[in-house]
């Protein structure tokens, strides 16, 4: 198993009086591609920075590598971020914006020439050296800016939404650009997104964050599986959120009917949250479904229809093949594995 590289222990930040950070605890492994995932103002930029040096801890520990950086500079941790704008020097040509960093250490001018090389056809920009800035399009750039941060071997990269900027299949290009230049390289990369897609298609970890604390570090698979609570649910994904009753182990009611479940250690008639993803119901005939729902909207999806289908005082989000038509009535199903149960939150009554 990978050696963890960085350690954050019991950071807390504020601004202004405000909480940005409390008490947050996490481990980063080594060689491994993290994504800290959550909406604005959740404290995930704020914790790259945290990592960067940019930010001083008003509590707490930056542990990198075993050794405690709290007071270490920016400059002298052994990270590089790479940030939604770029901040190439336009005045320069490809060659010259990535050899900076090294030109300002005194390296020798044919271990430059190598590294630069090097880098270059790590980022598939071979061949174009010579360019300038401002030829180069959204995604050229955001590559330069890539490899001038690698070429000087940092232990991590942090990056700060660089896809932004981007148009959507440029980006989508990008996700698996980057996740093939992390792999080839090995180097710790921490990525900062409020994009769930991005998460799930890049990351071996996802930490996600909400209002400054960590509500779920995992595989993006058993977050978007096993979401531990309904905000996870919720931002992971699409979802159907509804108030439950778990009656026993492994049988909880909601939307009016009873259905067979997984999970146990509730206890009896207790209120919980019920998540049901619109890809894990079954469509079928009214007379043959546990639910059965009336088809307000019909949305065709490309792979699939999205169907809004409203039911006893609840707005179901489906996603099925088949298309139903508005005004019909359709019955539906869900198999116990397909249903999740979770402590009930404030503010998630439907």
């Amino acid at each position: 198993m990978p050696n963890e590289i960085i350690q954050l222990r019991g950071i807390h930040i504020e601004f202004d009086g405000d909480v940005i950070i409390d008490n947050l605890n996490l481990d980063i492994k080594d060689k491994e591609f993290v994504t800290l995932l959550g909406p604005s103002g959740c404290g995930k930029t704020t914790t790259l920075r945290t990592i960067a040096g940019f930010v001083t801890p008003d509590e707490g520990d930056v542990i990198f590598d075993g050794e405690r950086i709290n007071d270490l500079p920016p400059y002298k941790r052994q990270v590089n971020t790479v940030f939604q704008k770029y901040a190439l020097f336009t005045h320069l040509n490809v060659y010259d914006n990535i050899a900076f960093g090294l030109r300002l250490r005194k390296t020798p001018k044919d271990v430059i020439e190598k590294k630069v090389e090097e880098i270059l056809e790590v980022v598939d920009l071979k061949g174009y050296r010579s360019r300038s800035i401002n030829s180069l399009s959204g995604g050229q750039q955001q590559r330069v800016a890539i490899a001038r941060a690698l070429v000087n071997s940092p232990r991590v990269l942090l990056l700060d939404e660089p896809l932004g900027a981007l148009d959507l299949k440029l980006r989508k290009d990008m996700q698996i650009e980057l996740k093939r230049i992390q792999k080839q390289t090995g180097i710790t990369f921490v990525y900062v997104t409020h994009d769930q897609e991005e998460a799930l298609t890049m990351s071996d970890t996802v930490v996600v964050m909400k209002n400054g604390v960590i509500q779920q570090i995992g595989r993006p698979k058993d977050i978007y599986d096993e979401p531990a609570n309904a905000f996870v649910a919720d931002f992971i994904g699409e979802s159907n959120i509804l108030d439950g009753i778990v009656l026993r182990d492994r049988l909880v009611s909601f939307d009016g009917a009873t259905f067979e479940c997984v999970d146990s250690g509730f206890g009896e008639n207790v209120p919980v949250d019920v998540v049901v993803r619109p890809e894990d119901i079954a469509v079928c005939e009214p007379e043959k479904g546990a639910i059965r729902a009336t088809v307000k909207l019909v949305t065709f999806k490309g792979v699939h229809y999205e169907m809004i289908a409203e039911s006893c005082g609840f707005s179901w989000k489906i996603h099925s093949i088949q298309q139903h038509p508005e005004g019909s009535e359709i019955g539906m199903n869900i198999i116990p594995e397909y249903i999740h149960i979770m402590k009930k939150e404030a503010g998630t009554a439907n």
